[in-house]
């Protein structure tokens, strides 16, 4: 059995439940070549593919590990200082679900390892042993924590796991699909590796992964991963990033640059205008400024609705501060924060020299 090829195919049945962009998989040009590869295959063996040995993954355990999983959400709030989360609950989850088919504790083939650079806060990394040395493909980006919510402004509670319509056939909870939907997905594929053990050419690995959605605090997450080189095997294979908000195959993300802007005026209070500079207000002025030359430089690119994305390239605030004071008082200082999200397109490169520059 050619099991490369084999694998492919698996790949591409799994990305297609867990990934994003509104594109289908007929724009990739990737089933033609797995078509192909999966003729020169068939030529060499008439055994049947990976896929048809390995089989699909069961819905019962993945809806009880998300169950799991959704349940610790409001521990995984990541919003520092006030929301600092505890990823390590999520990843006892996954160790817990792997353990059956682990070296270190059920006898089987699959390779677990929890990596933490601050406490309650670590990473998973889980490997699937392959026959050839230096041959790899590779599943990260499964992050672990989750973006806040506010309950009183949802209609279900986001920290547990519900069903809407009576064929429960629609999830609902804060990170069924930003990220603890993939976390419990590719979980249960490593699982299903791991009780099958086909006979793969190729290592898998999966990456699961703290500080996703936080970029204040850093060196506990991906990075941390990659600083101690725990990723450099994943460079000798394909890799697929794991974290997207639909189903549809990824075949291009956008990037996320934060930016914070710190506006210094004079306090005085509101009663005797001239005597203050407000900081607000310079803060809108200069944005308002930053924001026209950026779209400006940046506009929508034509090839954007090749590869279906839903936006152009987008520089916007998402957050305000100030020290505080009395609603009679005009601040002295302020700082407005967003991000920029560019989508991989040439003007990209030209756009991190000027940043470069501005640095």
């Amino acid at each position: 059995v050619d099991t490369d090829t084999s694998y492919a195919h698996i790949v591409l049945s799994s990305t297609q439940s867990c990934s994003n962009t509104e594109s289908s998989s007929t724009s990739t040009g990737l089933p033609s070549l797995l078509t192909q590869s999966a003729a020169a295959s068939k030529m060499a063996s008439p055994a049947p593919p990976l896929k048809d040995a390995v089989g699909g993954l069961d819905r019962d355990p993945f809806v009880a590990l998300l169950a799991k999983l959704i349940g610790e959400s409001q521990r995984l709030q990541n919003d520092p200082p006030a929301l600092v989360p505890q990823e390590d609950l999520v990843a006892q989850h996954v160790v817990d679900a792997l353990r059956p088919v682990s070296t270190d504790t059920g006898g089987g083939p699959l390779v677990v390892r929890k990596v933490s650079y601050t406490d309650g806060r670590s990473n998973v990394i889980v490997e699937y042993p392959g026959t050839v040395p230096g041959r790899v493909v590779s599943f990260v980006g499964m992050h672990m924590d989750v973006v806040p919510a506010n309950p009183s402004e949802w209609d279900f509670d986001p920290f547990s796991l519900t069903f809407e319509g009576d064929d429960k056939e629609k999830l609902r909870g804060r990170g069924t699909t930003d990220c603890l939907g993939h976390v419990a997905l590719v979980t249960q594929l490593m699982r299903r590796l791991g009780e099958v053990k086909p006979p793969l050419k190729h290592s898998v690995i999966a990456v699961f992964i703290a500080n996703e959605e936080n970029s204040s605090v850093t060196g506990i997450g991906v990075d941390g991963l990659v600083k101690d080189g725990l990723l450099d095997k994943l460079k000798t294979g394909p890799l697929f990033w794991i974290d997207t908000a639909d189903k549809q195959p990824c075949i291009g993300t956008g990037g996320m640059i934060p930016w914070h802007l710190k506006a210094t005026g004079k306090l005085f209070h509101s009663g005797l205008a001239h005597k203050a500079i407000n900081s607000m207000e310079l803060n809108m002025d200069a944005l308002k400024e930053i924001q026209t030359r950026f779209y400006n430089d940046f506009p929508a690119h034509e090839k954007e609705k090749l590869y279906k994305f839903a936006t152009p390239s987008t520089m916007k605030p998402t957050k305000w501060s100030y020290p505080g004071g009395g609603l009679n008082q005009i601040p002295g200082e302020c700082t407005i924060s967003g991000d920029i999200r560019f989508n991989p397109c040439p003007e990209v490169l030209r756009f991190s020299l000027i940043a470069l520059e501005m640095k």
